[in-house]
């Protein structure tokens, strides 16, 4: 399936009925007056997250969106029937815009969550409204009201715990795919992930956490250099980085100098992306040269104040011991922020 992160649609509500011009007509009753009825009310248009979706791609396909309109009234005093509502459903993490104002209308999250995007028109009143003392037969309606519509732009951010990052060929696709269910594609060429993974990876019995490989980052990146702005942004809503550094020849450069890299375009696209937690893993532990210059760069990382550990994705070797580290600075993390007295982003 293609992962689909941004798309333009146009949704309306329904318009609301016409009220009814109508006069009762019945033997023996002269004079019966008014009995139009009024219009019935457009159909309002919801947003739904749905827990099943991780992809925007069903909006390339289909973009215009229209609730049902309302029932003119009818005589005898029938109203008109409400338009039906629609409802639709988008993935947790969906952003929406207006897509000419860029104003932010709607941010869903939580699986279930549910919003009012844009309400119906109302329906027209039918003469039967406006019968006074001094009016008995009025011959007056209202037509029904316009639904509102807009362009929106809908804007996809993944949704996980943990987010990895680095540059290309770091080992990212092998490590999410070792330590979860999740298949990406995988090959010794740069660039291979072109689209962001999401693995749910257990731990400690029943507990699990979501990690998300996103593709691999370049100097520039914040910019748009190898397409980083639709990647950065994937990274935003994670908890904590993983950091994945190469220390074999197949990456140029020195393994400290990269990380700043990666480092620097974090923060040139947020700020805040630097105040969540990283623990740098060095990667490729299968390879001989990897080891004899492990020891020397994880005494840097570490003298910089960072947790570092050393895996094969490969082999499996201190996959688990990973796995169980993020899962213990996910928790400690949730107790902070559950504890009012602290900063969330304090280490």
């Amino acid at each position: 399936m293609k992962f689909i992160d941004e798309v333009k649609i146009h949704i309306k509500a329904g318009d609301g009925g016409r009220g009814c011009l109508s006069f009762r007509r019945e033997k023996f009753i002269p004079r019966g007056g008014p009995d139009g009825g009024d219009g019935g009310h457009g159909g309002d248009v919801f947003f739904q997250v749905a827990s099943g979706l991780s992809t925007l791609l069903d909006f390339r396909y289909k973009v215009h969106y229209k609730a049902g309109n309302g029932a003119h009234g009818m005589g005898k005093d029938r109203h008109g029937k409400s338009g039906e509502a629609l409802t639709i459903s988008v993935p947790p993490g969906t952003l929406v815009y207006d897509a000419e104002s860029g104003e932010l209308l709607a941010d869903l999250v939580d699986p279930g969550q549910r919003m009012l995007l844009l309400k119906g028109g109302l329906g027209g009143k039918g003469n039967a409204r406006f019968a006074t003392s001094t009016n008995r037969a009025p011959r007056h309606t209202q037509p029904g009201l316009p639904g509102e519509e807009r362009w929106l732009r809908m804007e996809l951010k993944l949704l996980a715990d943990v987010g990895l990052v680095g540059l290309p060929n770091a080992g990212k696709s092998t490590l999410i795919s070792a330590a979860s269910a999740a298949r990406p594609k995988i090959a010794d060429y740069p660039f291979t992930t072109l689209v962001p993974n999401l693995g749910v990876v257990p731990y400690g019995g029943f507990k699990s956490f979501v990690m998300a490989d996103i593709p691999g980052l370049i100097q520039g990146a914040s910019e748009g250099h190898g397409l980083g702005t639709r990647f950065l942004k994937h990274v935003e809503r994670t908890d904590l980085f993983l950091h994945l550094v190469d220390l074999s020849e197949i990456q140029p450069g020195d393994p400290v100098e990269n990380f700043e890299t990666i480092n620097r375009e974090l923060e040139q696209h947020n700020p805040h992306l630097l105040q969540k937690p990283q623990l740098v893993v060095l990667t490729k532990a299968d390879i001989t040269e990897v080891r004899e210059r492990a020891g020397e760069i994880r005494a840097a990382f570490e003298a910089r104040g960072y947790r570092t550990l050393f895996i094969s994705a490969v082999t499996g070797e201190g996959v688990k011991e990973l796995v169980h580290a993020v899962g213990d600075e996910l928790e400690k993390l949730r107790e902070r922020q559950a504890s009012p007295d602290e900063d969330p982003a304090s280490p």
